[in-house]
């Protein structure tokens, strides 16, 4: 029998609190069953989600950004055009993939607004190129938001048009201004036939419904359309669109993805995109040579005029003069003559269009409109250059229009940029000029010199002369501009866009990127697990109830004198009417230890035995009741006092009445053995408390008290005191000093941790000695105690000689496991 140092007191019983973790471990062994029910269900969840979920696709393509070359741009070429723009050419092609006005284009193109669907078993499914028909909206008409409008077909010609409103009005989008208006609508069922390709003209719903070739409907089936707002559409593809470099290696490849539930319809609308991306970068790319045929042709409307001047002048001239032979002399004259004038007129067009540039330059904003200054015969590469880098610029600036909001630091770079290069450009146009006039005043003397020699034909021939070479040079100019303007056009016909599609987007299979289904039934094992395991750490936190002998073990080092099993009977007396059950045994294990206590301090006469509890509730009188019990019944003359003066209870159960006991002999109305009450029960004697009295704590520390225990040691073996609850009032307090030990009940499922705090902080300052606790309603091997205190090792109580009543049934794989971590 293990011995036990009264004195000896734990002064971290006060301290900090430490988390029980095997307490908890084996608090969600006992609760496997919620633990699999919680994940049981979370899996289930996760398969109505799985299954509930609409599949999600990600399809890419391949585009090549390229600075093509024309084919047709070679050292011969008169008309150059600097093709080669600013560097970030990729940058450019990423946003405008992502600028709202090109995907405007793309929505546009494939009517990605409107959307067909079939009912599904959870969901309409979007079957767009699948539908058996085609809707042709009428543009100019407003389409009803957002509503589901059924198609029924009744036969292959004849279909129902059928929905359902509830308001008198809603919101309606016209598909060529982009308008947004009120429909009125007709409140209520809505049904009406109409013939395949006929015109629909409802307040809601306008257009023509086609079947596609080689599709067959069969009566009954039934189909949905819906509109959906424009801009919302655009915005959704502009933001779901993906743009990125292909590889470190491949510079100039762009991968395009797009996801979503549909995959013929991501495929349309990835090609789609590079097609028209590809369009728009030819056009943006023509545009400097559009400017240049425009300019040219001008031109060329100006030099026909005075071509037909001139041969009319000169027909007009034969008619009303003779022909005339000039001499060889001064036809070689009038040859070179015209060959000046002709350089003449080439200075005069570069002079005009170097005005005509400046004054643009200082005048206009937008630099997209500038001619070729080789369609002019200017040759100067500065001027070319800076020409062609300020529309280059300028048509930059104007794609960032669509997606860069302005005042932002890309404009201002832009504009930094193009004022720089106008700058030297203006620079560069004022010192050329001033070349040209230099030629052009060397070209006059040369001219001037060569008409003198000629005055002195007569005054006809020289008018005959002088109207060919007008003619002459009017013509030359006007080959010269056919040739330019021809040469221009070849040019911009045979230009190819910088962007070529490498890799078309198809469908060929997979590509499905969620719902990811394992993850979810991942997420739903883990939710499963992990908030049932919460929720018990929640509630083990929060559970401040003592439920077995180790967690008493943990909080006190008083020590634990035996365990009670829990036993349903109908009245107190187990151990005198039941001496072979569990219980019985209990208290006889008790009694050995409380003897091994008692013989410690041997003293004269009886011992005193005090049982006390924190609260009322935890069997106190129970305990009183069946100890007393047990010493009658081994021989001992035993007396049960019932000082519980506020709640009086143990004369119920030997049929005796409370009108005498205690309190009476304490005022003095009685004596004691008046008092006494000899029960059925051999060697047991039992005093009842009596009338409930006003002063209880008064009473118990009067000197009848101590006078009383006096006399019974000198008749009775045994004295049991049944005091009042210790953590209630302090009458137990009082009567410690007669006790030559005492016992602290414990219930187990109910008596707080709290409590064993103050029963503690007693111990430790010595208000009580020679205490031990006793465990009642302990639960063999059930969820409350862990599994602990079976056969613990204390040597006494419910764990000895419960196997004498119990049957040691085989172990489960949950016990084996418990059993494991008891050992741990």
């Amino acid at each position: 029998m293990a011995e036990y140092d009264y004195e000896d007191v734990d002064s971290g019983e006060g301290g900090s609190i430490n988390f029980d973790f095997k307490g908890y471990l084996f608090k969600v062994l006992n609760l496997w069953k919620f633990v699999l029910a919680c994940i049981g269900v979370a899996l289930i969840i996760a398969y109505f989600i799985n299954v509930r979920k609409q599949n999600v696709y990600k399809l890419e393509s391949l585009i090549s950004v390229e600075n093509d070359q024309n084919p047709f741009f070679t050292a011969n070429t008169s008309i150059s055009f600097n093709w080669g723009g600013v560097s970030g050419k990729m940058g450019k092609t990423i946003t405008t993939l992502q600028t709202r006005t090109h995907n405007e284009k793309v929505v546009d193109s494939l009517k990605a607004y409107m959307n067909y669907f079939k009912e599904g078993k959870y969901r309409k499914i979007d079957i767009y190129k699948d539908a058996p028909f085609i809707f042709e909206p009428d543009l100019s008409q407003p389409q009803l938001l957002s509503r589901y409008i059924g198609i029924r077909f009744l036969s292959d010609s004849t279909f129902e048009v059928f929905t359902e409103f509830e308001s008198e009005s809603g919101s309606g989008q016209r598909y060529d201004t982009k308008a947004r208006m009120p429909v009125s609508l007709p409140i209520g069922p809505f049904q009406k036939t109409f013939q395949v390709g006929a015109v629909i003209n409802l307040p809601f719903f306008h257009g023509v419904l086609q079947l596609r070739p080689d599709r067959v409907v069969k009566p009954g089936q039934e189909f949905f359309m819906q509109f959906r707002n424009f801009d919302g559409v655009v915005y959704g593809y502009q933001k779901g669109i993906g743009v990125s470099p292909f590889s470190n290696a491949s510079a100039s490849v762009l991968r395009l993805s797009l996801a979503g539930t549909n995959k013929s319809k991501i495929v349309d609308y990835l090609n789609t995109t590079a097609v028209i991306l590809s369009e728009t970068e030819l056009e943006r790319k023509n545009l400097y040579a559009t400017n240049t045929i425009k300019f040219i042709d001008s031109s060329l409307r100006a030099v026909n005029i005075n071509l037909k001047d001139f041969a009319n002048e000169m027909n007009t001239f034969r008619k009303q003069n003779k022909v005339f032979d000039v001499s060889t002399e001064m036809a070689d004259i009038s040859s070179k003559l015209k060959d000046l004038e002709i350089q003449k007129e080439a200075e005069t067009s570069k002079l005009n269009y170097l005005d005509a540039l400046e004054n643009y330059l200082r005048t206009k904003t937008d630099y997209t409109s500038i001619a070729a200054p080789s369609s002019v015969g200017i040759e100067e590469s500065n001027i070319q250059s800076s020409v062609s880098k300020i529309t280059a610029l300028a048509i930059e600036r104007q794609s960032y229009e669509y997606s860069t909001r302005e005042g932002s630091a890309i404009f201002k770079d832009l504009d930094r940029q193009i004022d720089a290069e106008k700058n030297v450009l203006l620079e560069t146009i004022a010192a050329t000029k001033s070349t040209i006039r230099i030629l052009m005043n060397s070209l006059n003397n040369n001219i001037a010199n060569l008409e003198a020699k000629l005055s002195g034909l007569p005054e006809d021939q020289q008018e005959f002369l002088k109207i060919q070479r007008k003619l002459d040079i009017s013509q030359e100019a006007y080959n010269v501009y056919m040739d330019k303007r021809s040469e221009a056009a070849i040019v911009k016909a045979a230009n190819i866009s910088d962007i070529s599609i490498i890799d078309e987007a198809k469908d060929i299979g997979g590509g499905l990127i969620g719902p990811n289904k394992s993850l979810n039934y991942m997420m739903g094992l883990m939710l499963g697990f992990f908030v049932p395991m919460f929720l018990i750490f929640v509630i083990f936190l929060l559970d401040h109830t003592i439920h077995g002998s180790d967690e008493v073990e943990r909080l006190s080092k008083i020590p634990i004198l035996g365990l009670i099993g829990k036993y349903r009977y109908h009245n107190n007396l187990v151990v005198y009417e039941k001496p072979k059950s569990a219980v019985a045994e209990s208290f006889r294990s008790i009694r050995s230890s409380l003897q091994f206590i008692l013989n410690k301090n041997p003293k004269a006469g009886g011992r005193t035995i005090m049982i006390t509890s924190s609260v009322s509730g935890e069997g106190k009188t129970f305990c009183s009741i069946n100890i007393a019990t047990v010493y009658a019944l081994s021989g001992k003359k035993t007396i049960l006092l019932g000082l519980d003066l506020r709640k009086p209870k143990i004369f119920d159960d030997f049929n005796l009445t409370n009108d005498t006991g205690m309190v009476n002999y304490f005022i003095g109305e009685s004596d004691f053995p008046s008092v006494i009450n000899h029960t059925h029960i051999a060697n047991l004697d039992v005093v009842p408390a009596g009338p409930i009295p006003p002063n209880p704590s008064e009473l118990l520390m009067s000197t009848n008290m101590e006078t009383l225990i006096a006399e019974l040691r000198q008749t009775y073996d045994i004295i049991v005191l049944d005091t009042p609850p210790l953590g209630l009032v302090t009458d137990a307090l009082e009567l410690v000093k007669y006790a030559d030990t005492s016992i602290f009940m414990v219930r187990l499922d109910y008596t707080k941790k709290g409590m064993l705090q103050l029963i503690n902080a007693k111990y430790r300052g010595g208000e009580i000695k020679n205490i031990n606790f006793v465990l009642n309603f302990y639960k063999h091997k059930t969820n409350h105690n862990y599994g602990y205190g079976y056969g613990y090792g204390y040597g006494y109580g419910y764990g000895v000689y419960g196997n004498a009543y119990h049957d040691d049934a085989k172990k489960g794989i949950m016990g084996r496991i418990k059993q494991f971590l008891k050992r741990i």
